[in-house]
């Protein structure tokens, strides 16, 4: 009989500590704060005050607002030593300038006579990869430039926290998944072996993308959902060869929670290319197999066409299937009274030409000239996409208080951003800072203008 175990997911323990100030490797922990972080949600906090049973210096005491006589009755190092040890067991320690607070934490576990060891990232070192061209990367300048809320800054609660919201925003920009990658080779180091119900187990029914690793670390899928766990445990159960192959193979299952369905569906098209998982489909094929392109017919009118999709031409909108072409391109002609015979529609009659019958739409019944009838055309190309617009797309958050934005600048698809404040959209400038770059291309292009046709988004900002 097989039993669950519970599964491991990516942990970080994310700190910040105050000191007393003072000559290298002298100073004194004044305050700690740990969020334990599963790359998702906090599970665990630690805060606390600590006597360091010296003197703080006066500059620090200016800029903490900690001082002596705060520290007196507070617990010593080696009564939070304990605690410590065990928030970040089996985690890897995250801090903005991680190199010194790693580094007062294994002076004071020194001199216990401790030999503390963890591995640990650093945010300073992840922003400047992954949010290059920052004027500062101090973590108050930062943090303001992305529209990151912070409270008690040189607090160590409040720049923990801080630090937990910048960390969340750098594993969403890191498109080529190295700090997740990194973390699942740590655990193999450890030689953990989860069953494939342990790994579904931990999964949560939201939208998203998930991403199927071997032991090594390495992607062998990508894929999105509305329901990650339920589309993940059809991989689990599936019987075809490929199912097959990622059951012999999965060592883990990561994945991003992204509330929209069309920011998963950007990322899944996205980092498919980017790292090329070998059991996705090639990406070679237009994931949009049919297209309306515009030419001119005999008689000097433009026709819209259902074509093959040809990447040497610009085509007007992509679609899936012939169907969901045909049906388009109904509700086109509807609306802008557009002759369906000469858009390739034999619906009205066989046999309908121009100026022939009164049952065609549009210029068979106005009997219009071809410069007269392309006005309308014209009318379509210019509303029909967003070419010049400057637009963002508010859809839904990862959680009830967030929102998600999509960000497109004349008529170029910038990226998109999850925001709680107002004024982090409304404010471009700052909506420009936090926005995770993706590729502009006819496959993100094609993805969002299907997803505004077919979905409800919030709403649409102009500026």
């Amino acid at each position: 009989m097989q039993t669950n175990r519970n599964v491991k997911k990516n942990l970080y323990a994310i700190l910040d500590i105050e000191t007393t100030g003072g000559q290298y490797n002298e100073e004194g922990i004044t305050e700690i704060a740990i969020y334990k972080f599963d790359g998702h949600e906090i599970v665990d906090q630690f805060i606390s005050l600590v006597n360091p049973e010296k003197t703080i210096q006066p500059f620090v005491v200016k800029l903490t607002g900690i001082n002596n006589a705060m520290l007196n009755s507070a617990p010593k190092f080696y009564e939070i030593a304990k605690r410590i040890i065990e928030i970040t067991e089996d985690c890897i320690i995250v801090a903005h300038n991680a190199q010194f607070d790693y580094r007062i934490l294994r002076t004071e576990f020194s001199r216990l006579g401790y030999d503390f060891q963890r591995k640990n990232l650093c945010t300073v070192e992840l922003s400047k990869k992954l949010i290059p061209d920052q004027p500062s990367y101090s973590l108050g300048k930062l943090v303001r430039a992305l529209g990151i809320p912070m409270a008690d800054r040189h607090r160590a609660s409040g720049d923990a926290l801080a630090t937990v919201k910048l960390f969340k925003m750098l594993l969403a920009k890191d498109l080529e998944k190295e700090i997740v990658k990194s973390f699942v080779k740590t655990e193999i180091e450890k030689g953990l072996a989860p069953k494939l119900l342990d790994i579904v187990s931990k999964l949560p029914s939201t939208t998203g993308i998930y991403y199927i690793h071997k032991e090594n670390g390495d992607l062998i899928y990508i894929g999105k959902s509305r329901n990650i766990k339920k589309r993940v445990n059809q991989h689990f159960t599936g019987t075809s060869s490929k199912s097959k192959k990622i059951q012999l193979e999965v060592f883990d299952v990561t994945y991003e929670e992204s509330g929209s369905e069309l920011i998963a569906l950007l990322k899944e098209s996205e980092e498919i290319k980017i790292n090329k998982p070998k059991y996705n489909r090639s990406l070679k094929k237009s994931i949009f197999p049919w297209s309306l392109y515009s030419e001119k017919d005999r008689n000097g009118y433009i026709a819209i066409k259902i074509q093959k999709t040809d990447a040497r031409k610009k085509e007007l909108a992509s679609f899936s299937s012939p169907i969901e072409a045909q049906s388009a391109l109904f509700k086109i002609t509807d609306k802008y009274e557009l002759c369906q015979k000469i858009n390739g529609l034999e619906t009205v009659k066989d046999h309908c030409f121009p100026f022939e019958l009164n049952q065609c739409k549009g210029a068979c019944i106005q009997k219009e000239l071809p410069e007269e009838y392309n006005i309308r055309v014209e009318s379509f190309f210019e509303n029909n996409e967003y070419q010049k617009q400057n637009m963002i797309i508010i859809d839904r958050g990862r959680n009830i208080q967030e929102r998600s934005a999509i960000l497109i600048e004349n008529g170029i698809f910038k990226g998109y951003a999850f925001f709680d404040l107002n004024y982090q959209v409304n404010n471009i400038e700052i909506l420009k800072n936090i926005i995770i770059p993706m590729k502009n291309n006819r496959d993100s292009k094609n993805i969002i203008l299907n997803y505004l046709r077919k979905k409800k988004v919030f709403k649409i900002l102009s500026f």
